[in-house]
């Protein structure tokens, strides 16, 4: 309003339009990274599988996730995973890049990819407490 920047606010934090659009190429280099396919990466932004058209505006950068509190704090947490794998296994970035999509006896010898598809947010939260615990063991 008045020509200035629109924040919002969530969680007690500002995000302005720059801020989601640097949020937006970070999770698109984290989904190319884990070499996951489109179907899952609408999955896990919460977003219907008619939305490949805004998917694709997100990968070139013409477009930021949305002011929405589910999908930012979807961002948020699957951002916090890659932190806590980068933390978990320093001297092994295959592993950090790979263990989205390895088999897991935690999430029902599921991959976690799989664990959170099938339980949404919810399956989200789980694996981030998982690797939360095995951080601090």
């Amino acid at each position: 309003m008045f020509g200035a920047a629109n924040l919002n606010t969530h969680n007690g934090q500002s995000y302005t339009e720059e801020d989601r659009l640097r949020t937006t190429r970070l999770v698109m280099k984290l989904f190319e990274r884990w070499q996951i396919d489109n179907a899952s990466q609408l999955n896990l932004l919460g977003m219907k599988s008619s939305s490949r058209a805004i998917l694709s505006k997100y990968r070139n950068g013409s477009r930021a996730i949305p002011d929405d509190i589910d999908k930012l704090n979807r961002v948020g947490l699957l951002l916090f995973i890659h932190k806590c794998l980068r933390l978990q296994f320093p001297e092994n970035p295959n592993l950090v890049y790979s263990w989205i999509t390895r088999r897991n006896k935690n999430f029902d010898n599921k991959t976690p990819l799989e664990f959170i598809i099938q339980y949404g947010l919810i399956g989200l939260a789980k694996v981030v407490r998982y690797l939360e615990f095995e951080l601090v063991r």
